[in-house]
């Protein structure tokens, strides 16, 4: 069981925050693109989308990619978080994916100068062109003092609760739709990131053939309210 502190639960609860100032509102990571060709219709629609991105996705590439990261940033191995942030920018399927993780890893860059100015790995995190979003949550996370799986479940949160905003908006959906949404997902998460934390490099994968085509799809939509 990990215990937190609590200055160190409320610096998780703030990171998974949609106030945080890093865009992750701007994005719809192709639902978007899924809603206009017809495929996610409504409520029912959108629960196992998300699912799937959740297995699919999240929980094969982006947390174990944070959990490596806080690692990573807890010895201050620098040769490591290179080689970690390579990977993550290069297993981007799309430009608007890899654009979404270098303007959300950029934004939290800027916000940890403010956040952590004299903390040398905010300097190695810099030194990144650019940082990877997940790289630099994880980044955060390591300057929390937040253990792996508590920093994983605030990253899961933070995606979960974006993406059923996206639908809310795209869908449109209401609220207590996207409550349901977000409570279907969040009882997904737990498990999800058991498997994150025992994921090495070797089965870490980034591979969605759908979602890339539709996120490639979205980048020439006609009309549309989200980044990617």
């Amino acid at each position: 069981m990990d215990t937190l502190a609590p200055d160190a639960l409320l610096q998780l609860m703030w990171l998974a925050s949609p106030a945080l100032p890093v865009g992750a509102f701007s994005y719809s990571e192709g639902l978007e693109a899924a809603i206009d060709a017809g495929l996610v219709v409504g409520e029912a629609g959108v629960a196992p989308w998300l699912q799937q991105q959740l297995e699919l996705s999240l929980a094969r590439s982006e947390l174990p990619l944070v959990a490596e990261s806080l690692r990573a940033w807890q010895s201050h191995d620098a040769g490591r978080i290179h080689a970690l942030n390579t990977w993550a920018l290069a297993s981007r399927e799309t430009a608007e994916l890899r654009l979404q993780a270098e303007q959300m890893g950029r934004s939290m860059r800027d916000w940890l100068r403010q956040r952590a100015p004299d903390d040398p790995r905010v300097d190695t995190l810099a030194a990144l062109q650019p940082p990877a979003w997940a790289v630099a949550f994880a980044l955060a996370a390591a300057v929390a003092g937040a253990p792996a799986r508590p920093a994983l479940l605030s990253f899961g949160y933070a995606w979960a609760e974006g993406l059923v905003q996206a639908a809310v908006k795209a869908v449109p959906l209401g609220q207590n739709a996207g409550q349901r949404l977000l409570r279907g997902v969040v009882a997904a998460l737990p498990a999800a990131v058991e498997r994150a934390l025992v994921t090495g490099d070797d089965a870490r994968v980034a591979f969605a053939p759908m979602a890339a085509l539709l996120s490639a799809r979205h980048e020439t939509q006609y009309s549309r309210l989200f980044r990617s």
